[in-house]
């Protein structure tokens, strides 16, 4: 017989997610990269998850653009490198406590390349094999019932305009495929770094086509224009 569970208060939930890469612009137009990893995916939109207080909100709150890289499990070096420093100047009490130090010069640090986006400003980071551009379209409050944390933790979704993915992911023969054979995420869980292992049983949800998921973002995508480097 299992044994019974017990009751526990674990000070994170963290159970498993993919980290990302958010790249944003600095109000003197220099690019800021920082890893998160409370996002998930609908569709093509994104809730991401963050601390109000850092660089990466208030950018994205100023200019409603961003870039979601994907590192996966081979970029685990340049995301270790990012995952202490911070853009604010000074920085936050709270995160000097954690131990994190300023930062203006991320990409160079991490030793990740800036690319051109299409349709936004803030750049891509060359090494990650997914990346996506999106653009804001609402936030809101996390906690907005407790007066003490009210504010300091919010929530955005974003949408996502333009998919850019490396060849080695893509499903052999399938051009609008990712292959999960092939995508190796970063995973975060409970602070530390994982990758996925291999597929563990058929599912029953991949008998259903991916196409019939397809909703109107992609095609409202497709009339968003190319604003060039």
């Amino acid at each position: 017989m299992q044994a019974p569970h017990v009751l526990t208060e674990p000070a994170i939930l963290y159970f498993g997610t993919p980290v990302v890469l958010i790249s944003t612009l600095n109000e003197d137009g220099s690019a800021n990269i920082a890893p998160m990893s409370s996002a998930f995916w609908l569709g093509w939109r994104c809730m991401l998850g963050l601390d109000a207080g850092a660089k990466t909100p208030q950018n994205l709150m100023r200019t409603g653009e961003c870039v979601l890289n994907l590192p996966s499990a081979d970029g685990v070096e340049a995301v270790n490198r990012l995952a202490r420093l911070t853009g604010v100047n000074p920085v936050p009490e709270r995160k000097v406590r954690r131990g994190y130090t300023y930062e203006k010069r991320k990409f160079e640090v991490s030793g990740l390349t800036p690319v051109p986006s299409l349709t936004v400003k803030p750049p891509r980071a060359l090494e990650c094999p997914i990346q996506m551009e999106a653009v804001l379209v609402a936030h809101h409050d996390l906690m907005a019932d407790d007066a003490a944390s009210r504010g300091a933790v919010l929530i955005f979704e974003v949408r996502i305009q333009r998919v850019h993915v490396h060849p080695d992911v893509l499903m052999d023969e399938h051009s609008n495929r990712i292959d999960p054979d092939k995508w190796r995420p970063l995973i975060m869980s409970f602070q530390r770094f994982y990758g996925l292992g291999p597929e563990l049983h058929e599912s029953t949800l991949a008998q259903i086509p991916e196409s019939a998921y397809r909703g109107p973002d992609i095609d409202r995508a497709r009339t968003t224009e190319d604003k060039g480097a």
